[in-house]
C-alpha cells in the first residue's frame, strides 16, 4: 500500500460522502496549552462545516495543520476502514463502516 498523503485523504473524503465518520482521540486545549484526550471514544457521522475550509476540509471536528505537518496512517478494525490523522492540534480518525 502506498503512503497516505493529504491528496489521499481528500480523495477518501470525496468518495465516502455521507457514510464518512469521525472519532476524535485528542484535541488541543488552550487552557492547558497542550493536546488533551477526549472522553468520547466512538465514531459519529461527520457533520459538514464552512468554517476554515482549508483546515477542516469541510468536516466539523477535523483539523489539518498543513505545510507537511500532518501525519497520516491507514486505520482498519473489524468494523471500520480509513485513516488516522495526527498533528499538533490533536489526533482523529476518518473512517467508513466495512
Amino acid at each position: 500500500m502506498s503512503k497516505a498523503t493529504l491528496t489521499t485523504i481528500k480523495s477518501f473524503i470525496r468518495k465516502s460522502g455521507s457514510s464518512l465518520e469521525i472519532l476524535k482521540k485528542s484535541s488541543f486545549d488552550s487552557m492547558s496549552d497542550c493536546c488533551e484526550q477526549t472522553e468520547k471514544r466512538f465514531f459519529v457521522p461527520c457533520v459538514s462545516t464552512e468554517r476554515f475550509p482549508e483546515n477542516t476540509l469541510g468536516i466539523e471536528g477535523a483539523w489539518f495543520v498543513g505545510r507537511g505537518r500532518d501525519l497520516f496512517s491507514t486505520y482498519e478494525t473489524e468494523n471500520f476502514i480509513g485513516y488516522e490523522i495526527y498533528n499538533s492540534c490533536g489526533t482523529f480518525f476518518l473512517a467508513v463502516k466495512k
